[in-house]
């Protein structure tokens, strides 16, 4: 699926199951949310944290779509087109940072 596709999805999905768009505000608090779920997990699976019980089935992958459903909610409202913004973030980046992820001695 193409980020446009999954832009019109999403779009579609809000409009005729979800009723309508929170605000920008509410769903900016949603999103701070979900992201916490998934460190909530990374740090669990990856850091030294350990599970409790009722944290064993939870699934990655389904927190970083809600994280990726709520972003693009947000670049619906807000008329991004995800695309475009990040074909102009990989641009930048690839300038900014041509030699310095190479030349940084704690990456080697």
């Amino acid at each position: 699926m193409e980020i446009k596709e999954a832009q019109q999805l999403v779009d579609n999905w809000i409009k005729t199951t979800g009723v309508r768009y929170f605000n920008e505000l509410t769903n900016t608090a949603i999103l701070m949310e979900e992201v916490g779920e998934v460190a909530r997990i990374m740090s669990r699976k990856y850091g030294e944290q350990s599970f409790k019980e009722s944290d064993k089935k939870v699934d990655l992958g389904d927190e970083m779509a809600d994280v990726l459903f709520v972003l693009i909610c947000l670049a619906n409202q807000t008329g991004i087109d995800l695309t475009a913004a990040l074909e102009k973030n990989l641009e930048k980046k690839s300038i900014r940072d041509a030699d310095r992820h190479r030349n940084n001695e704690k990456l080697k």
